[in-house]
């Protein structure tokens, strides 16, 4: 299991300008978009400030009307005006809300394909160190985040800022006096506002870190479910699951508890103002200072101008949320990738390679302080099969994800045809292998697609003829559809059938190498017997190298290399080695040892 989870405690706080200035700078692209958005937003926002004035018309006409008789005609011109002014706001709102759900749906989009991309130039190397669920995270619950806040937040953000500066306007040109009063009252709602944000944003990056955290841990133990069962983990599994839940919980209840505070404290704010307008707006109408409309006027701006207030308030706490997810989504995509080949020209056709491999004083660590591989050096000739046995951690299945290229030699060299593959792609490269693994890969769909997979230019007939070779045919001529039947994850298929079904996927595949690291490890004598001859027919007229602790399975090999860390003790045929008396035939000799009570 990965225990290369990382942790956000004791970190510091992320930063929230620079996260949303990555943000933002990612955003270029929908810059025209995005600005019909917020003009949209602004021009809804302005209608809405006119309307105060307009109430307040109508409202000093009856008055008046109260006296000498109410002018109907010129009350229904501006109700039908302040009609037509909240039917455009409500239009424009309506556009820019459409306008901004494309938008960010389109973001999102791009983001998934975007890390889909980085992930195929992720090295092999940032997979071993970080979690699967950790990664799927960022995939799907920091890009919903950031693609919900952007659509509910943004646009709101502008137009909440349009209603808080126009409504300030409006009020100052209708009564100084009283605009100061309406201001003055939601001064501490800003600074308690700045405060909460200042607060809580720690809080906010480590949910979105111990989201990661949580979907690593239940990938883990879901993929190693049996494991855990086994070993009666479920304990340990499920204090470890209570001490990041805990921890979340802890980061989600302050985080939502500071970011919950404002909405009504600043409703608080804006129904004080609404007091302070009242009193002041009633003792100016009776000095005669200010007439009952403005009072009118000014009940809907103190409105105006707190609500944006609230919208500001819910915005800067999603946009915590936002900043968070970004931190983690472009750090991600800031990661290191592989060293680009966009300058390397040189390919191997397959069909012309003769199969000439040559490790050249190979040295290599996944650390730098340690090497795993220190000298590694040998010839291998076209056709021959090669087998590689050592101890476990002797660098056997190092040296071939060397040889794939899935790693960057330290020093020395790896040459095919005479050609070192650092002048070669790692496509290339790959197009040159067939490669049966110890762990079976069988993706959801038919068995037939499962075996001809990546292989468009294969008949059913070519399917049959390897499944018969490995022995898979009348197991599969015995299921319900045959070889149209549908694999799942539900699928009750023992190791060893996969195996056999990944080994019929290795011969459809027309390489010139051949790589089986321990691919008969799942299977029973019986059908161990039954697969090596079909693997001595797969690899006739290829260079194969076999990776393999049943060492009865490489008896016939041209060569034996006996690795033990990192160097190649012993060299030859199994006979010549049995009769060397070193590490090999120890190593040989041990599989019938029997322990004597």
């Amino acid at each position: 299991m990965n225990n290369g989870r990382r942790r956000n405690n004791g970190e510091k706080p992320k930063d929230f300008k620079k996260s949303m200035l990555l943000l933002f700078n990612y955003c270029k692209p929908y810059f025209i978009p995005v600005l019909l958005a917020v003009i949209l937003a602004m021009i809804s926002s302005i209608l809405s400030i006119i309307g105060p004035d307009q109430l307040r018309k109508i409202t000093n006409l009856i008055t008046e009307g109260l006296m000498t008789g109410i002018n109907i005609e010129k009350i229904k011109k501006i109700a039908i005006l302040l009609l037509i002014i909240y039917g455009i706001s409500a239009i424009f709102s309506y556009i820019e809300q459409v306008i901004m759900a494309i938008v960010t749906n389109k973001f999102s989009k791009q983001l998934r394909r975007e890390i889909t991309e980085k992930i195929n130039r992720m090295p092999l190397k940032y997979f071993d160190k970080n979690s699967y669920g950790d990664i799927l995270s960022r995939v799907t619950n920091d890009v919903d985040t950031l693609s919900m806040t952007l659509n509910q937040s943004l646009a709101n953000l502008v137009s909440a800022i349009t209603l808080l500066i126009g409504s300030i306007i409006m009020m100052i040109i209708t009564n100084g006096l009283m605009a100061l009063t309406a201001m003055a009252s939601s001064i501490i709602g800003f600074a308690f506002m700045i405060g909460v944000i200042s607060k809580s944003q720690k809080y906010f990056s480590k949910l979105q870190d111990e989201i990661g955290d949580l979907n690593g841990h239940i990938e883990e133990m879901y993929a190693g479910h049996n494991v855990v069962k086994v070993y009666n983990g479920l304990d340990e599994a499920n204090q470890k699951f209570d001490e990041i839940n805990d921890s979340l919980f802890e980061n989600v209840r302050k985080s939502q508890f500071l970011s919950g505070l404002m909405h009504p404290f600043m409703g608080f704010i804006g129904n004080f103002g609404y007091v302070c307008v009242c009193i002041v707006g009633a003792l100016l109408t009776m000095n005669n200072v200010i007439d009952f409309g403005v009072i009118v006027a000014f009940m809907l701006y103190v409105r105006l101008f707190t609500q944006p207030l609230n919208q500001i308030a819910q915005g800067l706490s999603s946009m915590q949320s936002c900043a968070a997810a970004s931190e983690r989504v472009f750090e991600f995509l800031n990661e290191e990738e592989m060293a680009s080949e966009e300058n390397i020209k040189t390919k191997l056709n397959r069909s012309e390679v003769k199969g000439a491999i040559t490790f050249d004083h190979v040295k290599f660590g996944y650390n730098d302080d340690k090497m795993i591989i220190k000298d590694f050096s040998v010839k291998v000739n076209p056709g021959e099969k090669i087998a590689i046995v050592g101890p476990t951690g002797a660098g056997k299945t190092t040296m071939v994800n060397l040889l794939m290229k899935f790693y960057d030699v330290k020093s020395g060299d790896i040459i095919i045809d005479g050609v070192s593959i650092k002048n070669l792609t790692r496509q290339n490269i790959h197009d040159l292998f067939i490669m049966v693994l110890q762990n079976t890969w069988v993706f959801e769909g038919s068995i037939k697609e499962n075996i001809k997979y990546n292989k468009t230019k294969v008949d059913d007939k070519k399917i049959e003829e390897v499944c018969k070779i490995v022995g898979l045919h009348h197991f599969i001529k015995s299921l319900p559809q045959g070889y149209d039947t549908i694999l799942t994850d539900n699928d009750t298929l023992s190791s060893g059938q996969k195996q056999l079904l990944t080994i019929a996927r290795g011969m459809i595949e027309d390489a010139p190498f051949l790589i089986l690291d321990e691919a008969t490890s799942s299977v029973d004598t019986r059908t161990e017997e039954l697969v090596q001859k079909a693997m001595d027919k797969l690899t006739e007229g290829r260079t194969s190298f076999i990776i393999a602790h049943r060492l009865s399975t490489i008896k016939n090999a041209d060569l034996i290399l006996m690795m033990q860390e990192g160097n190649i003790v012993e060299v030859g045929t199994h006979e010549e080695l049995l009769k060397l008396n070193g590490k090999y035939a120890e190593l040989y000799n041990s599989q019938f040892e029997k322990v004597i009570d």
